[in-house]
């Protein structure tokens, strides 16, 4: 039922911080220009016209070779230069002597005529260096040109010269506005975290006694928890330049570059020392190397070699410490967690309901709230959320509020923001049957009553059949009232029968089935079987867990999975799979039809209403109301 930003400049601007002309005002406001062909096309024809008017010779009269022999047996041509490729002379004319060329042509008895005519002549060799030079360099420098132009339209980072340059931001000491008072819900990482802004702040402490500052502390948790946050703050609260890249901005589709970019990252971060280097999602460039049967790039395994070898170079005490985040641990090279590299491994769990509240409080603070509005409630009924999960939850109910125009921020909108979350968008206008409403009223409510009546399961807080989201044409909305870390054997049986009440109502009402309580079966036979196979819960199999540790993807025992029992014992876990789910099954039934009453009543207000809250619930089962 749940579902599982940053201001920065460029390294290369860092030296330009202080800048007088970065002090107040605004930045320029760069024109983009929009390239297009009719640029090539334009371009291409100037080149074109420059060849023709440097290249082409400048001659006064362009004649014919037949004319040429021609004034040559009149005695009208005086003197002759004669090249490889053409003929140019002067010759008498109406108007007086008069410069002309002509193409030269394969002629043997040329020679002979001129001096048989006694013209005077004389060879010349052309010297075409500069034509080739022109013809070859204007177009180079044309392409040179667009190729800049295109490539700086697709990013700067992809020049040539900055391939090997590291892709981190920094975030200079003005820039981080993040401190511990900015997190909460996970005190315990940041309490460990604490040191390492002591390591920062007087390193001389610790240096005294002989200890060394740990290199790597990499933080491992769930998407949403505020890994990344958590860096940051570490960064605020130690006031040093904070370098962040993402592991997947050191691969590229060049050999080499990956490797170059850690030696320049760890080169610029040694310059800025004292400072954190932050890679985020560690596992896109820590993969465990050798372990992949497809078979995998080389430039990945170098760009790690070089992290590693990086790690291993540098001096501990020159105040560079490295921060990692990532939700796989299970997936990164062993050599990244040995001690020297990645020293300290600080989980960041989700939080308590205490977490939760203080969460909401953080995330409340610019958000105006009516009097009515109880935080230490909406963190009750959002068991299992991290704190991007309640960040969206503030934000939503605000949109909600804005969008109603309402001036505050009521209960009623941070609930609905709940709901959408958990269970999606409410579609209203999507047209149902009466048939269908009535299946799904019932259903619902077959959840709702056995969920109720059942001393271990989770309290009912509201039952719909607006449909949500993609497929989910109702929902019956469960809560705990305190955060669970283990489940015994009676409360996964309840949880187990809470997932069958849908089904067994259908049956009870209608005589039949629907193909509404798939998802239902899927999680109560997960159940089942994990009770088994898993938790040792089964008595006729006893204290045995027949399910070994889930490996990470792309190990070659995940894609090859084999099992460590026999087909006979494989087939006592299917029976024992079935007889839990059996037996839940005939439980749910009795407890339906004692309250076939009460069940038929539930369903009626269901269709009337649309949504009914708990204490209609409780009135109809002449239940007490739970606290929230």
């Amino acid at each position: 039922m749940k579902k599982d930003q940053k201001t920065s400049t460029d390294l290369r601007d860092l030296l330009r911080l202080k800048a007088p002309s970065d002090r107040g005002g605004k930045k320029p406001i760069l024109k983009k220009t929009h390239f297009t062909i009719w640029y090539f096309v334009i371009a291409f024809l100037i080149i074109m016209l420059i060849q023709n008017y440097m290249v082409s010779r400048k001659v006064e009269d362009v004649i014919p070779y037949s004319e040429f022999k021609e004034s040559l047996r009149t005695g009208k041509i005086k003197a002759l230069t004669i090249t490889q490729e053409s003929i140019n002379g002067e010759r008498e004319t109406e108007k007086g002597p008069r410069a002309f060329h002509t193409v030269r042509v394969e002629d043997p008895d040329l020679v002979k005529e001129l001096e048989t005519h006694q013209v005077q002549y004389r060879g010349k060799i052309d010297s075409k260096w500069l034509t080739n030079i022109i013809s070859w360099i204007i177009p180079l420098v044309f392409f040179f040109i667009l190729w800049r132009i295109l490539f700086s339209r697709i990013g700067p980072e992809t020049s040539v010269m900055s391939f090997g340059k590291s892709r981190a931001k920094i975030y200079a000491e003005k820039e981080k506005k993040i401190t511990f008072s900015d997190v909460a819900g996970i005190d315990e990482a940041k309490e460990e975290l604490k040191e390492v802004v002591e390591f920062l702040k007087t390193p001389g402490k610790f240096q005294r006694l002989g200890g060394k500052i740990p290199k790597g502390v990499l933080l491992v948790g769930m998407p949403g928890t505020g890994k990344t946050l958590l860096a940051r703050a570490v960064a605020g609260e130690a006031n040093v330049p904070f370098f962040s890249i993402s592991g997947s901005n050191f691969v590229e589709m060049f050999v080499g570059v990956g490797a170059a970019r850690v030696r320049d990252l760890f080169g610029q971060a040694q310059n800025h020392a004292p400072c954190i280097i932050f890679i985020d999602e560690l596992d896109a460039l820590g993969k465990a190397r050798g372990v992949n049967p497809m078979g995998r790039h080389d430039e990945q395994e170098q760009t790690l070699n070089q992290l590693l070898a990086e790690m291993d170079g540098f001096d501990p005490n020159t105040g560079v410490i490295i921060m990692a985040a990532t939700n796989r641990p299970e997936i990164l090279d062993p050599a990244l967690l040995r001690p020297g590299r990645f020293d300290r491994h600080v989980v960041v769990d989700r939080p308590d309901i205490n977490g939760r509240e203080e969460i909401l409080k953080i995330h409340a603070r610019h958000v105006k709230l009516s009097p009515d509005v109880d935080l230490r409630v909406i963190a009750s009924r959002t068991p299992g959320f991290v704190g991007a999960d309640l960040a969206n939850i503030v934000n939503e109910s605000a949109l909600l509020a804005a969008r109603k125009n309402k001036e505050s921020v009521e209960m009623a909108d941070i609930e609905e923001a709940i709901d959408r979350v958990i269970a999606g968008l409410e579609k209203k206008g999507r047209l149902m049957s009466k048939k269908e409403k009535e299946i799904v009223a019932f259903h619902e409510s077959g959840h709702a009553i056995v969920a109720s009546l059942l001393p271990n399961a989770d309290p009912v807080r509201r039952i719909s059949i607006v449909p949500r989201g993609i497929s989910a044409l109702g929902y019956t909305l469960q809560l705990p009232t305190e955060d669970r870390y283990l489940m015994t054997k009676t409360e996964l049986l309840d949880r187990l029968a809470v997932l069958l009440g849908g089904r067994v109502a259908e049956e009870i009402f209608f005589g039949e089935i629907s193909t509404g309580a798939h998802n239902d079966l899927q999680r109560a036979t997960d159940i089942a079987t994990s009770m088994v196979k898993e938790f040792g819960m089964s008595e006729k199999l006893g204290y045995v867990t027949y399910e070994k540790e889930k490996k990470p993807l792309f190990l070659p025992s995940s894609l090859f999975p084999t099992r460590e029992y026999s087909e006979d014992t494989a087939k006592q876990i299917d029976e024992e799979v079935k007889k839990i789910v059996d037996d839940t099954y005939l439980r749910v039934k009795e407890i339906l039809m004692d309250k076939k009453d009460k069940l038929e009543e539930l369903a009626r207000l269901l269709l009337e209403k649309e949504v009914v809250e708990e204490g209609d619930l409780k009135k109809i089962l002449n239940l007490t109301p739970t606290n929230p």
